[in-house]
């Protein structure tokens, strides 16, 4: 599995400086991770909401292999909204992870978009297209296509 090293000086303050080793997780880690914190449809099987802030923070710690003596990283840490990283330290090591993870550029957009947002996973299914994967469509004389008169 591939590893990356990243050095730190003091620019993120005291704490953070020093030698991080992050690791390539596995498929099926990644996978874990992502059904942790979304949920789906009972029905449709459509993402209903996500926690994308947490996806990121678990996938930086779990690809988190070496930090310094002082262990300035905590999974908590990442998660915190009052006393969490630095918002450019949290960017380098997302994207140190995403890299490392195979996370491809569209997922990293999904996964950096607010969680306010509205649900950048399109439908996969409407209700007619339910229906009609059931069985033939039935139609009422009403709703049938009438034949296009020509004018010649």
């Amino acid at each position: 599995m591939q590893k990356e090293e990243v050095e730190l000086d003091d620019r993120f303050g005291a704490e953070y400086k020093g030698k991080y080793v992050f690791q390539e997780i596995s498929w099926a880690k990644r996978s874990r991770i992502i059904q942790r914190h979304t949920r789906y449809h009972p029905i449709s099987g459509q993402v209903v909401s996500s926690d994308y802030v947490a996806i990121q923070a678990e996938t930086i710690w779990a690809s988190l292999k070496e930090q310094p003596e002082n262990k300035p990283i905590t999974l908590e840490r990442l998660l915190s909204e009052e006393n969490g990283v630095p918002i450019e330290l949290g960017e380098l090591f997302s994207k140190t992870a995403n890299l490392l993870c195979s996370v491809t550029t569209e997922e990293s957009r999904f996964l950096s978009e607010q969680s306010a947002m509205e649900n950048p996973v399109p439908n996969s299914l409407t209700s007619d297209s339910a229906k009609s994967s059931v069985g033939p469509r039935r139609s009422s004389r009403n709703n049938q296509r009438k034949p296009l008169k020509s004018s010649s």
